[in-house]
């Protein structure tokens, strides 16, 4: 069965900055499921998935703009240090930070008395990526899966 809209993939990746060491891999734990043609992956790997099939591995780069996005200068907020409970915090320190609209990965850029600059920009924005991908399993998403965008079960949502 090929990766086409509406269908769920299960796959193991390894990315990295071109031409640098991995940052990132999948191969220690449970594969990544996704269900293809939601936004649930960045643009540029969803897009090399494509017509790909169970068992098919293959390498791709995906330009920043088709990654996590240019990064925008002056992307900066002002948090109170509050929101950071008892985290010891240094410039250059990536935190997750609970904000209205769910988890955010944040930069930490200056630490005061009692406030945090942070960068909002993606830690990976602005970078040409490389993956290394298997694909593990294809199959058709169920008719709940598609109205609700993502992967229910093993490897997806509980709800």
């Amino acid at each position: 069965m090929k990766i086409e809209k509406d269908r769920v993939v299960r796959f193991h990746y390894t990315v990295s900055e071109v031409g640098q060491e991995p940052i990132e891999s999948s191969k220690d734990r449970e594969p990544l499921a996704i269900l293809i043609g939601h936004g649930n992956i960045i643009p540029g790997l969803e897009t090399a998935m494509m017509d790909k099939e169970a068992g098919e591995s293959f390498g791709v780069d995906v330009k920043s703009a088709d990654a996590y996005g240019e990064r925008r200068e002056g992307l900066t907020q002002r948090v109170p240090k509050k929101h950071f409970g008892e985290t010891r915090l240094v410039p250059g320190q990536q935190v997750i930070l609970q904000t209205n609209f769910g988890p955010r990965a944040v930069t930490v850029e200056k630490v005061g008395m009692t406030v945090v600059d942070v960068d909002l920009n993606h830690p990976m924005a602005g970078k040409d990526l490389h993956f290394d991908v298997e694909i593990v399993e294809v199959r058709e998403a169920s008719e709940e899966e598609v109205q609700h965008g993502h992967v229910h079960g093993d490897g997806g949502h509980h709800h």
